[in-house]
This record gives C-alpha cells, structure tokens and sequence, in this order.
C-alpha cells in the first residue's frame, strides 16, 4: 500500500485529492494546523509547518513513497521542508501556480501573443533564490505571491534528497462555495444582477482548469508517473473575459455590463492586459489528457449560482 503525506489538503481540490487518494487504497497521512480533519481512517499529524523543529518531531520515524504539498508560498518553507523530509521520501509534489509566469511580477523572457507559455519560460533550476526577504510578513507574502512560488520550486529543484516536480495550476473554478477564491462567483453576481465588471479594452485569453481535473493531476503526478520538473495544469481552450461573461450570459439569460479601464486601473479577476496563457502540451506528452474548458464551465457555473442564491445563516 502505498505511503503518501500530504501537507495541506483540508479545503478544495487538495481536501478532494485526500479523498480520492484514499479511495484508492493509498496509506494517507495529512499534515496541517489542525483546524479541518481529515476524512475518518486517515493519519493525521496537527503541526505547524513552519516550525521545523516540530515537524520533524511530529514525523517521527515516518517515511513516504510521496509527499504532496499544497500549502508551500516560500524559499524559506520550501527549505524547511526539504530539510524535514530529506530521507524521508522518494518523490516530492508542489502545488504551484500560472501566476509564476506573469511578466508583470518578473523579468521573463517574451511569449507572443497567442502562443501558450511552456513551462522552460520559469527554469527553477535558475531561478535566484532570497530567503532572508521578509517572507514572514503576510502583506509581503501576498504582494510578491509568484515570486514566492518561484524561489519554492527553485529550493527544491536544487535539494538533492529526492525527485521534485512542482505543478503549475490555471486558474481553478468550479465547486461552488467551495471555489474560495470568490473569483467566478464575482462574474456570476454582477452579470445575474446587471452590475459593470470592469475590463480591458483588448483582454488577452487565460487559461483554466476545473478543481476536480486538478486533484485527479496531482494525484496522476504523485502516483501513476515519475517525471521531474515542471508541469502546467490547465484544461484545452483559453477564453478572455468578454468570452468567459459569454458563457456566463448563456447560463443566466443576462447580458455583460463592461467598463473599460484605463491603463493601470484595476480591472475584474480574469481580465488581463498581458500573456501567459499556459500551454498544457508537456502533460500531454506525458501522458495526461484534459477536458475542454466549455465542456465543464457551463456546471461550474450553475455550481456558482446556486451558491450565490443559498441562504445564509
């Protein structure tokens, strides 16, 4: 049976992950805080992370086949964990993000427009790592978010004690309430109510995935393959704002309001005035196949309306 901690995994599709790692006979160990259990049957080791003296005390004598991170945002976790489980694990999985390709957060080399960013755009292997920034600070950590997920994937690109592959996610919808990023049920609300978003001019296309393609992903990554490195993980088919406003217009019989903003102005979630729409071409190769983005956004949706018209306490 194998043996497989993951840390984090208490909400979306990390608390899905567990669910499906379980189901399918896997010997799981969930490491948190300890403010969500895990489903019944599952270790559960109640630890904060970022003390690495007690993680290592609360590993004990553990040992995994794999480790899947969903909650690692620094150089200076990244180190603490490789640290800790150094002979601990063979294969180590981050959960990482599109958001390490924006060109806004870093110097990045030019992708033309319409052409999905591979993941050789961000090489961890290269990529200079600062873990005496104030990473501590959760107004720092939120503003240089990308870069946190860059320098994390570079610690352990260049850790020695075990393989490592970090999973860069699209922007994931679906679920819900449980999508806890509010982001499709922003569009949803202003469109049902007749409300503006406001939009670029000329918005450029980004990519998605859906929670549940996501957790099946990870799980793919942690137990069916051995590759190493970056991957992206995006679903086939990007849309821009004005066609994600469509498919929504589709669902609720209600025409988009925008606004057009001005350079620099801020402007709704997924509208974008820059490119890097991912390309999923190294899963693929790999052996993973992925839905259409409008096969699923559709029930994504509808997941979002009942969510918005659900009465609460």
């Amino acid at each position: 049976m194998p043996k497989i901690c993951v840390i984090g995994g208490s909400r979306y599709f990390g608390k899905l992950l567990v669910k499906r790692l379980q189901a399918a006979d896997h010997q799981i160990t969930v490491i948190n805080r300890g403010s969500t259990p895990p489903p019944a049957g599952i270790e559960h080791l109640v630890v904060d992370r970022n003390d690495e003296a007690a993680l290592s005390a609360a590993l004990g004598s553990a040992t995994f086949d794999v480790v899947v991170d969903q909650i690692c945002y620094t150089p200076v976790q990244a180190a603490i964990a490789a640290r800790a489980f150094s002979g601990r694990t063979r294969r180590y999985v981050m959960t990482s993000t599109i958001e390490v390709y924006d060109p806004a957060t870093a110097a990045l080399a030019t992708v033309p427009h319409g052409t999905p960013v591979p993941e050789e755009i961000v090489d961890p292997a290269t990529w200079r790592v600062a873990t005496d920034l104030p990473w501590h600070d959760a107004a720092y950590l939120q503003t240089h978010y990308a870069e946190g997920k860059r320098q994390a994937e570079a610690v352990f690109t260049h850790h020695q004690g075990f393989d490592f592959t970090a999973v860069r996610g699209a922007h994931v919808l679906g679920g819900g309430a449980a999508e806890f990023t509010g982001r499709l049920a922003h569009h949803v609300e202003r469109i049902t109510h007749g409300r503006e978003i406001a939009v670029h001019a000329e918005a450029l296309p980004t990519v998605f995935i859906h929670y549940a393609e996501l957790a099946e992903l990870l799980g793919w990554a942690a137990t069916a393959t051995d590759f190493t490195g970056p991957v992206n993980a995006c679903s086939d088919g990007p849309l821009d704002v004005y066609e994600l406003g469509a498919v929504i217009a589709a669902r609720t019989g209600r025409e988009p309001v925008h606004r057009g903003v001005a350079a620099g102005e801020p402007a709704s979630p997924f509208s974008f005035d820059r490119h890097y729409a991912m390309s999923n071409a190294r899963a693929k190769n790999l052996g993973f196949s992925f839905s259409r983005t409008t096969d699923w956004l559709p029930g994504a949706i509808a997941e979002a309306l009942d969510a918005t018209a659900a009465p609460t306490a």
